[in-house]
């Protein structure tokens, strides 16, 4: 293989990995809820604005260790910051997307310019753990250590994420009221429930997508702003509520913008997987994956 063509490859494999981490959580609340969460992004930037804080307070102490404190902190501060918009917004908006997707971008917009209250409007670094300095070369191209790093974090929260769904009795409440929310409540589900703890495990999920991130670049208020469009382009194509979906779905992504960049340029890239994405969704609607809903017609 040419090695620009495994260096473009690997690339897209990287940032589909970061796509489907922040696309699984946005997919299964939007096919639990019916809620379009225009504020998914922001939780993206609160774990990178996690992880920078951490570093300020434990980096010197603890050294390196502090990143891996740092995602799990990630993980559980974009949580609770989702249950929180659980409980006072999305709550009331169930099944109301043109509503829903109204409120969150407003919710959007207040997060933004708190975090440019809160660090500045000036975009702020996270110095990477040593050890993932550097890089290796493979067939005359040279992969970073970090975004190796990405792409195992993302395969370890994946199978995490797929034992959770699969593998155990939330897991099969959820499923339960997505396929048919009246029945399972019916038997006894109390969906509000799962609902809030579905909601804060996406934003968690979104939290680690961030502080991953932070490897890559600086970070600042409008972070999450780059990736939501692609991210909503990648729980659209896969199919909501499905984990394969999500994985499907970010790899074309993934490999298509980088792929298309390669050969144009980046707005160029954009635009045209946009356009056909949409041109996809002409033939299917409902994605790649379609749940089967045992819901009576």
């Amino acid at each position: 293989m040419d090695v620009s063509l495994f260096a473009v490859a690997f690339n897209g494999v990287s940032l589909a990995s970061i796509l489907l981490l922040a696309a699984v959580g946005l997919s299964v609340t939007f096919g639990l809820m019916g809620i379009i969460n225009m504020a998914h992004g922001e939780f993206i930037m609160i774990g990178a604005y996690t992880a920078y804080v951490v570093q300020g307070l434990l980096l010197k102490s603890i050294g390196d260790v502090y990143y891996f404190v740092a995602l799990i902190a990630s993980f559980f501060v974009a949580a609770a910051f989702g249950l929180v918009l659980e409980q006072l917004v999305i709550k009331r908006l169930y099944g109301r997307e043109t509503d829903s997707l109204l409120a969150t971008w407003g919710v959007s917009l207040v997060m933004q310019q708190l975090a440019r209250s809160i660090f500045g409007a000036p975009n702020v670094n996270v110095v990477a753990p040593s050890f993932l300095n550097g890089g290796i070369t493979l067939l005359g191209a040279t992969i970073s250590f970090k975004r190796l790093f990405i792409i195992a974090l993302v395969g370890v929260t994946l199978f995490f994420v797929w034992a959770l769904f699969y593998r155990t009795r939330y897991g099969r409440r959820m499923r339960a009221c997505i396929q048919n929310r009246e029945m399972a409540q019916c038997l006894g589900i109390r969906s509000d429930r799962i609902d809030s703890t579905t909601f804060a495990l996406g934003s968690g999920l979104a939290g680690i997508a961030g502080c991953a991130l932070t490897l890559l670049g600086s970070i600042g208020p409008s972070l999450g702003q780059n990736y939501i469009v692609d991210t909503f382009m990648v729980v659209v194509l896969g199919g909501v509520g499905k984990i394969i979906g999500a994985v499907a779905g970010a790899f074309i992504i993934g490999l298509s913008s980088t792929g298309l960049e390669f050969l144009t340029t980046a707005s160029i890239a954009k635009a045209a997987v946009l356009f056909l994405v949409i041109l996809f969704l002409q033939k299917k609607p409902q994605g790649l994956f379609v749940i089967r809903s045992r819901s009576l017609d």
